[in-house]
């Protein structure tokens, strides 16, 4: 195995019982940091991820574990875009994310964008477990390569299960060394941003939205999944105007 940091944060929540949301467990090390900071709503805990360090580079390992329980309402973003490097390192770098939502909770994850730089090799796992009575909002986006530069090597799983039941399971391989054609027409048609955005929510049992295209240029779709959830998924040429798709997407969304 390939020497690397290795690096978790762990955050459990739950309702505190008086209308707001407790953190039993809010801890990181290596180079994820975590910090509780001022929520927009009253019941609500506000979480951002810190990079301690630069990476994850090669070899590396981060693992970010959240959990909602019964009564919460759980959202964490980061403060800033995670970037893959290439490190001193050989091998590739992993950046696994689970995250566990119960009855009658919410967890929105909303990290910023993820950056695979020229000569990085990034393996990115997602999997989200919910109850039936749960809510998740989950954004992902990608950035292949900064300014100028062509990207490293982004492998991204995402899995989404509800009741033991799978809604979403999907993966992309991207950059050198990836299967033919993912910068083709089919794929990204020589977009560098790319997003994803799931919502999950009960009421999408019986008033779940249609499918549609959200935009004149047929860069991003809202696809209905097998259960009380919607997909939406876009491309862009950068990363700002990724983000302002996938945020009208949210507000058409919104509950």
């Amino acid at each position: 195995m390939s020497a690397g940091v290795r690096s978790t944060a762990r955050i459990a929540a739950r309702g505190d019982g008086r209308g707001g949301t407790a953190l039993p467990a809010l801890e990181g090390e290596g180079s994820l940091a975590v910090r509780r900071t001022r929520a927009a709503h009253a019941d609500e805990a506000r979480v951002m991820l810190v990079g301690a360090m630069s990476g994850p580079l090669g070899g590396d390992r981060f693992t970010v574990e959240a959990r909602a329980d019964e009564g919460a309402r759980l959202h964490i973003g980061s403060v800033a875009a995670t970037l893959a490097l290439p490190g001193q390192a050989k091998g590739e770098a992993h950046y696994n994310v689970r995250l566990t939502v119960a009855d009658g909770a919410r967890l929105d994850w909303l990290p910023e964008q993820l950056i695979s730089a020229h000569g990085s090799d990034l393996r990115v796992t997602t999997r989200a477990e919910l109850a039936p009575g749960a809510r998740l909002v989950l954004r992902e986006e990608q950035v292949l390569g900064r300014v100028g530069e062509e990207p490293g090597r982004l492998t991204s799983r995402l899995t989404v299960h509800r009741a033991g039941r799978p809604l979403l399971d999907q993966e992309l391989a991207c950059g050198p060394g990836a299967p033919g054609g993912w910068d083709g027409p089919a794929v990204l048609a020589g977009h560098r941003a790319l997003g994803q955005l799931v919502v999950v929510r009960p009421e999408f049992e019986t008033d779940r939205p249609a499918a549609a295209v959200l935009d004149e240029r047929g860069t991003a779709a809202l696809t209905p999944l097998a259960g009380p959830a919607v997909l939406v998924t876009a491309v862009a040429p950068d990363a700002l105007l990724l983000r302002r798709t996938l945020d009208a997407a949210l507000l058409r969304l919104a509950d």
